[in-house]
């Protein structure tokens, strides 16, 4: 595989990265049983940026993000956010996992599952003031999902419990925010719904890295992207790292000629 930077460093000038960069991933490798799902991989998210982790089924996306959290052991590698160990910034990290992976059945409701998020806050045995279901309240606002606050989670549609969760990583208030797969399975409604709440967390200088299936979405909804396939491919800006070079490094053979022809009129 020809693997290819966008830049020397994987970064655009005037951008915040190294040493104090919101998410910094160094030297990552998981295994499972003998063959790698992830090698050696580096990557540098720059804060005030929507980055979108893009890569072939089973090229380790999830499992690169899954790792850098440390809800998978890696053979090797380190995470830091913010310049700091994971242990010492969790209160900063907001993740919205791949909703396949979560048991809906669970006997909860709606504004419970928000009220999660400030867990951080109140600690387990803190009591939920009336305060502290306004904000989760307000979260829900922010989703479009205030009318559903004391409906089980369970009886959501896949579309409405992504937004739900969501609404829980809001409620952290968190400076970095990392989701996997957050538009898998979901309505146009609610992707539309989500990106727009994305990009306004972007503006208000929060940092966004999300597992990203849909490559036709990727310069509308992005500012840089993160390649991989088990390796790093490429990073840095949409505008110099999505190209039909770094994605055919990428995907291979797996990238059909009608996405070819398709992100050629996209990004030509």
């Amino acid at each position: 595989m020809t693997l290819q930077l966008a830049t020397k460093d994987g970064s655009d000038a005037g951008t915040e990265v190294g040493r104090d960069a919101p998410l910094q991933i160094k030297g990552m490798t998981v295994s499972y049983g003998q063959k790698p799902a992830v090698f050696s991989v580096d990557m540098t998210v720059p804060a005030g940026a929507m980055t979108a982790i893009i890569g072939p089924n089973g090229a380790g996306k999830s499992t690169l993000l899954k790792a850098a959290l440390g809800i998978l052991k890696p053979l090797a590698g380190q995470t830091l956010v913010f310049g700091r160990t994971l242990a010492e910034s969790r209160d900063r990290i907001a993740y919205v996992p791949q909703r396949a992976s979560v048991d809906w059945d669970f006997p909860t409701r709606v504004i419970d599952v928000v009220l999660m998020g400030l867990y951080p806050k109140l600690g387990l045995l803190g009591r939920v003031r009336a305060s502290h279901r306004a904000a989760a309240t307000a979260c829900l606002s922010r989703v479009g999902m205030e009318d559903f606050a004391t409906r089980q989670i369970g009886q959501l549609s896949g579309g409405q419990q992504q937004r739900v969760f969501l609404a829980r990583a809001l409620a952290q208030d968190a400076d970095l925010y990392l989701l996997d797969e957050p538009f898998a399975g979901v309505d146009a409604a609610t992707e539309k719904a989500i990106i727009a709440v994305l990009k306004a967390l972007r503006d208000a200088g929060k940092t966004v890295v999300a597992v990203h299936h849909d490559l036709s979405t990727v310069p509308e909804y992005f500012d840089r992207v993160f390649l991989i396939n088990t390796r790093k491919v490429a990073e840095g800006p949409v505008e110099e790292a999505f190209t039909i070079e770094n994605l055919q490094a990428a995907y291979g053979g797996r990238l059909a000629t009608a996405q070819v022809d398709q992100l050629n009129g996209t990004l030509g």
